[in-house]
């Protein structure tokens, strides 16, 4: 073969700028691999690329996250050989038949772990991992409030608070989608359109855990930002770590003095593997509770290339649960 097929961001704009392109087959340089790719994940942060929220020069081959089997490794390269089965994540140009990654970002997919869950698995799963473990370690006693909790971060939320010794406070926006939830352990559910205010989504998460609590997983954003802050105890987190509803107002540092001595962060993932060996730790983390069973990951929809523009459609219009994937 000596072509391969990408998914495109020509210009700036919504998913209707998708394209795809028969490209040349790269070949890797020095410090890089050649991946033929079997899944790649489908996450918002490629609509912020897409769209210019999160600039990125166009064009460019779409995509983040993926993972796939080594076909040719550049010079220098040594952690991985032909026929290894790896995956990756921040790395654009995953969402294609071929990529080229930097050796020093892939990970090892070990036996017991397909390469659709490890796709699915590399952003979210990670991320998961480490706004529990790092951003508000979660404890026994923790009392957790997961919005969309029926998305692929928030089931794995909700998995990994649970397997902590935590409780679960779950909103969603839907009956179907708190069962999702429910499903995956949350203890409690609040049906967020149900109520017109932030003080009346607070008080009713407040009262689903019988108390404030001790930390607020939020990536919605807008839509349910104030509600979040409202619900925390003093000296409760607030980890803003996403957007879907529209990015929050700036905020008055006096607010956090108001609620309580809050605190108030807004990671990403980059942050939290910018070192390789924090990067396979963490990774190794997740793939050891995917291989053991420990963390399901619930693949919701699964997209020819030639289907992005509808993967995209139906992720930024809130009609999923689970982790959606592109299968080149």
């Amino acid at each position: 073969m000596t072509t391969a097929t990408a998914l495109v961001v020509p210009t700036h704009g919504d998913s209707s700028v998708l394209t795809i392109e028969q490209r040349e087959l790269p070949a890797p340089r020095p410090g890089e691999v050649l991946v033929r790719v079997a899944a790649t994940g489908v996450n918002f942060i490629d609509a912020y690329q897409r769209g210019g929220v999160y600039p990125v020069p166009t064009p460019f081959v779409a995509g983040t996250e993926g993972a796939g089997t080594v076909e040719a490794v550049g010079d220098g390269v040594t952690d991985v050989a032909e026929g290894d089965h790896v995956a990756w994540a921040m790395v654009l140009g995953a969402a294609a038949t071929h990529a080229v990654v930097p050796a020093d970002r892939l990970v090892p997919v070990p036996n017991g772990v397909s390469l659709e869950q490890a796709a699915a698995a590399m952003l979210q799963g990670c991320t998961a991992h480490f706004l529990t473990t790092d951003c508000f370690r979660v404890g026994p006693g923790t009392i957790a409030l997961v919005h969309a909790a029926a998305g692929g971060v928030g089931q794995l939320l909700v998995q990994l608070v649970k397997a902590a010794g935590g409780t679960v406070v779950a909103t969603a926006g839907t009956a179907e989608k708190l069962e999702i939830a429910r499903s995956r352990g949350a203890d409690h559910l609040v049906n967020y359109p149900e109520y017109d205010t932030s003080e009346a989504l607070a008080e009713a998460i407040t009262s689903a855990a019988g108390r404030k609590v001790d930390v607020a997983y939020d990536g919605v954003g807008k839509a349910t930002f104030d509600a979040s802050m409202a619900a925390l105890r003093p000296r409760g987190y607030l980890v803003l770590f996403g957007a879907a509803s529209g990015a929050v107002d700036p905020v008055d540092p006096q607010r956090l003095n108001r609620g309580g001595s809050l605190f108030l962060t807004r990671p990403t993932l980059a942050h939290y593997v910018a070192e390789r060996d924090e990067l396979l730790a963490r990774a190794g983390a997740v793939f050891d509770l995917v291989g053991k069973g420990e963390l399901d990951i619930a693949v919701g929809g699964r997209y020819a290339l030639a289907d992005a523009k509808q993967a995209y459609d139906d992720l930024e219009g809130r009609r999923t649960t689970g982790k959606l994937l592109l299968i080149p």
